[in-house]
């Protein structure tokens, strides 16, 4: 599959799609918007992948958000496809049913921050930089950065950063729950596959149902989502996966998952 602003590599179970726009600091246009729908679906549909891996070329930025070129000549309307196409990819993004690590080598801005918040679990360089810097613009977040900010890390920190669209760094935002790691920028890329190994190494039936149990808890009563996670935890058991699981322990050995 050929893209002109992204990269798609596979190396066992871990896809990585890397943002490959440098010279615009990975600003996101309509083309690689397009590209990255692509990719997450080609992803979706490769049963040997298991963990997805995004970041941004170069070591400048992750992604600094909408591409200011392009809109600055876009009419009402374009700016109103373009900003249900960010929406929409966003979201299938989000809908994946193998776990997302973002790995912010960079500046995180934007939409380029509002690209990390729709990824399961988020890693940092210590050159890592995030912010919603578009009320100072006249504007509001407009991918889900009013949405998912407040889940991640309160309500209070959330509109502190929605209301002075200042930056934070990486070590700030894992003290307020933003990012799950921070490591040195040569570094982040090591220990991320790392991350990603673990992860890939697990059943990905009892991944997948513990993904949409989470999610479902931040939009829904508890009782609702008990009683998915009860659905979830009822078909895991009777999957080959969970056999191997157990008989692997019995066994002291590492058990192979394979998805059955």
């Amino acid at each position: 599959m050929e893209f002109d602003n992204i990269l798609l590599y596979k190396a066992g179970s871990i896809a990585t799609v890397t943002l490959h726009r440098p010279e615009a600091l990975n600003a996101l246009n309509t083309a690689t918007l397009k590209e990255l729908g692509r990719a997450f679906d080609a992803v979706s549909a490769d049963s040997k992948v298991r963990v997805l891996v995004i970041t941004g070329a170069g070591d400048q930025a992750f992604c600094v958000g909408a591409d200011i070129k392009e809109l600055d000549k876009a009419t009402v309307k374009q700016v109103d496809a373009f900003m249900r196409l960010g929406r929409d990819v966003f979201h299938k993004l989000e809908a994946m049913d193998l776990p997302v690590i973002a790995a912010v080598n960079g500046y995180a801005l934007g939409g380029g921050c509002e690209l990390a918040l729709a990824c399961d679990l988020r890693t940092a360089s210590t050159k890592a930089k995030f912010g919603q810097p578009e009320v100072g613009l006249g504007n509001i977040p407009g991918w889900g950065g009013t949405q998912r900010l407040p889940r991640l890390v309160g309500v209070g920190k959330a509109k502190e950063i929605l209301f002075t669209g200042e930056m934070i760094d990486a070590q700030e935002a894992w003290r307020i729950g933003l990012v799950n790691r921070v490591f040195s920028p040569e570094k982040l890329m090591e220990a991320t596959y790392e991350l990603a190994e673990i992860i890939a190494n697990k059943a990905p039936l009892a991944l997948h149902f513990a993904k949409r149990a989470v999610d479902l808890a931040m939009d829904s009563a508890l009782a609702t989502g008990t009683m998915y996670e009860s659905l979830g935890e009822a078909f895991c058991a009777r999957t080959d996966d969970q056999k191997e699981g157990l008989k692997a322990f019995r066994e002291k050995r590492s058990p192979f998952f394979r998805g059955e």
